[in-house]
């Protein structure tokens, strides 16, 4: 082991990209969504809320984003009880609901994006076109 590694690193005009791509996608499928885009520490690069989403569903994009980052894996492939008690554990911070996908470019995490308002297919649609927006992140 190492002790240094590289880091490739998710900058605001490749989360704006992503956030664009997810809008679009989201319009075309006249589902108005919350959608954020976070780093590979689960901060918040980018986000917007468009009109007729779910107010509430700005903390679950949100979520969702923060989760998939951080365990590196879709959300909502936990098995239950034990995302209900991640949840609990995590205080909230940790949604097993599906529409969180993390952002992998060269097998590193750079981030994810999470989508919310939607039903949980429809969010993870939207979430799967925004990646695309980004050259050479895995597609899921």
């Amino acid at each position: 082991m190492t002790d240094v590694a590289p880091h490739l690193r998710l900058t605001l005009k490749g989360a704006q990209k992503i956030l664009a791509a997810a809008i679009a996608k989201a319009e075309e499928m006249k589902v108005p969504q919350c959608i954020t885009v976070v780093d590979d520490g689960g901060q918040m690069l980018a986000f917007a809320r468009m009109d007729g989403s779910r107010v509430l569903s700005m903390d679950s994009s949100n979520a969702k984003a923060r989760t998939a980052a951080s365990n590196k894996t879709p959300t909502g492939q936990i098995e239950d009880p034990m995302g209900i008690k991640l949840a609990i554990a995590m205080q909230g911070r940790f949604v097993n609901l599906p529409g969180g996908l993390p952002i992998i470019v060269d097998g590193i995490v750079i981030g994810a994006v999470g989508v919310g308002s939607g039903t949980g297919a429809q969010d993870v649609e939207v979430a799967k076109a925004g990646l695309t927006a980004l050259p050479g992140a895995k597609a899921w």
